[in-house]
């Protein structure tokens, strides 16, 4: 009984889904130039799913704030989606022109993505899914939900959008 028991262990565990690098994901940009993440190796990376018309918009300026604060050591990604009550209706040029207008956005913004449901993008399958990111599985609740990645492509933690990106919870992990 024993030995029928071992021997179904390896087969359950192949059905599993294979823990991968961060760095395998690639994205474009929102002008549509490919971005490969292992560019970005050696810093820790900010993902948020971002939106013009939600309530939430406003932390464009505080992403804007720590990603010039934070130079050095963090990149931050701003991933439209309108997934959320509709609210990044925007094509890739109305965007851009909004971020920069009203928030003075120079951080990395990539093209719009799903970040759930059957077309989400592997960069999100890759945040959400402890199977693939090797920590803990999560479900993007609303726009500006962040994943903080540490410098060797390792998930630290997500936050809800209720977070502030400049809130002590995420600029802990980049004071280290």
């Amino acid at each position: 009984m024993k030995t029928i028991e071992k021997a179904k262990l390896p087969s359950q565990n192949a059905t599993k889904m294979k823990i991968q690098s961060i760095y395998d994901i690639d994205i474009n940009s929102l002008d549509g130039k490919a971005i490969s993440l292992s560019e970005f190796k050696g810093k820790k990376i900010l993902f948020v799913n971002v939106a013009s018309k939600c309530g939430f918009t406003r932390q464009y300026k505080d992403l804007e704030t720590m990603s010039t604060t934070y130079l050095e050591k963090l990149i931050v990604i701003g991933l439209p989606c309108n997934q959320f009550g509709g609210q990044e209706p925007g094509n890739a040029s109305e965007i851009q022109g909004f971020c920069e207008l009203n928030y003075g956005v120079t951080f990395l913004l990539t093209e719009k993505i799903n970040v759930k449901g059957s077309d989400q993008h592997p960069l999100y399958k890759w945040l959400t899914s402890k199977d693939l990111n090797g920590k803990t599985s999560s479900s993007v609740k609303w726009n500006f939900q962040k994943y903080l990645v540490d410098e060797n492509g390792q998930l630290i933690d997500y936050y809800y959008s209720i977070t502030s990106p400049l809130s002590s919870k995420i600029t802990k992990s980049l004071e280290l």
